[in-house]
């Protein structure tokens, strides 16, 4: 029963982490460029209702803040899956969840994001949260995270 506590330890909090400092960077990088944390979330919510997301105020920044922690609770849960057959990612943190958190950015903006919203548009927020920031901010808490809960599992 204590590895089923760990695996959810190592998931709840390399997601609660993830999911804060990813929104965080967001708040930061996209409100160098002028956008209210508002706008930023309700952005988050256009890909479930479309144009209507920014008539729909704190509805569908709410639905965007929930979209975004899905996300990052189901990246430390895909991560610590493959941690169990992939010893290396337990062994070297630093370098698997560095390359981890470039792997998220590539898929969420080059998979998610045509999906759900259209092409993405490149600008240099986007290359401050993307690129640099989801190995550091999110790839990297995930990683640490699912390393010591795999330490205070054994």
């Amino acid at each position: 029963m204590k590895g089923r506590s760990n695996a959810s330890a190592a998931i709840l909090w390399g997601g609660l982490l993830a999911g804060v400092f990813d929104i965080t960077q967001a708040f930061v990088g996209f409100g160098l460029m002028g956008a209210t944390p508002l706008r930023i979330l309700r952005g988050i919510a256009r890909g479930i209702f479309g144009r209507r997301s920014l008539e729909m105020g704190w509805t569908s920044a709410t639905v965007g803040l929930l979209c975004h922690f899905t996300i990052a609770f189901l990246a430390a849960t895909v991560y610590y899956a493959a941690s169990r057959k992939l010893r290396v990612m337990v062994e070297h943190p630093i370098l698997c969840g560095l390359f981890y958190g470039e792997i998220v950015f590539l898929f969420m903006y080059f998979v998610v994001m045509p999906i759900a919203i259209g092409p993405p548009h490149f600008n240099i927020a986007t290359y401050i949260t993307g690129p640099v920031g989801h190995p550091l901010l999110v790839g990297l808490p995930i990683a640490l995270c699912v390393r010591h809960f795999s330490k205070t599992q054994a």
